[in-house]
């Protein structure tokens, strides 16, 4: 893909843009892109701990979340505070969606395939449906008309998709900034990364995650999406 000006990648919770294109968007930056990111829950159930904190908790992911777009180049990145696993694909949210996309003025939007079968975890795939529904809003001017002006992106990349049609070749660098931008996400380490922070096999627990990460981008050839460009 040649380097669009302006990209937004917009995902469910902390830490899933970095899974999803995480390396696209590196590179992009690295180009020049103005690459914005916006994370639409905030990330209260992910944890083990039934004691934890929640509230510490979403302001623990949120800096976790602010360092990896850091990590990644990016410009920017909002947070719209919808409840982690209450995700709702309701006027309210297609709105804010809507201004997140006339705001950006981005060229290339990523977000979640909200078409994945056997997806479990709704988030996501209601994620995919705002970020869907946003776009097709965010072109015509009879669609929230107090949320900034039209735009219409010129290319969809839907990532964790279930039929792949496209994929971004990243290099070593960008899939270093990848691995970099998800280890910023320390309170996921346990759940997600499968990494004991304080155990006494940390530090190859993170050799491990960060080998399968580089694994799944060499299978792929890059970082694998669906692509639409009929915006």
């Amino acid at each position: 893909m040649e380097v669009p000006s302006r990209v937004l990648a917009i995902g469910a919770h902390p830490d899933d843009i970095e899974f999803g294109c995480g390396a696209t968007l590196a590179r992009l930056g690295r180009a020049g892109a103005h690459v914005e990111l916006a994370v639409l829950t905030d990330g209260s159930k992910g944890t083990w701990d039934a004691t934890s904190d929640l509230t510490a908790l979403v302001a623990t992911r949120q800096d976790e979340q602010r360092a990896a777009a850091r990590t990644l180049g990016a410009a920017d990145v909002r947070f719209v505070g919808e409840v982690d696993g209450e995700l709702a694909v309701d006027r309210g949210t297609i709105e804010r969606v809507c201004a997140l996309v006339r705001e950006s003025r981005a060229d290339v939007v990523l977000g979640h395939d909200p078409w994945k079968r056997y997806r479990l975890h709704p988030d996501h795939r209601r994620a995919g449906e705002l970020v869907i529904e946003g776009i097709v809003a965010a072109r015509d001017p009879h669609f929230f008309p107090g949320a900034g002006t039209p735009h219409r992106p010129t290319r969809l990349l839907l990532f964790e998709a279930q039929d792949v049609d496209h994929v971004e070749v990243v290099d070593d660098a960008a899939v270093d900034a990848k691995v970099a931008a998800l280890l910023c996400h320390r309170s996921q380490w346990r759940s997600t990364m499968g990494i004991e922070e304080d155990g006494p096999d940390a530090d190859a627990q993170r050799a491990a995650f960060a080998a399968r990460v580089r694994a799944e981008i060499t299978t792929a050839g890059g970082e694998a999406f669906k692509l639409i460009t009929a915006l």
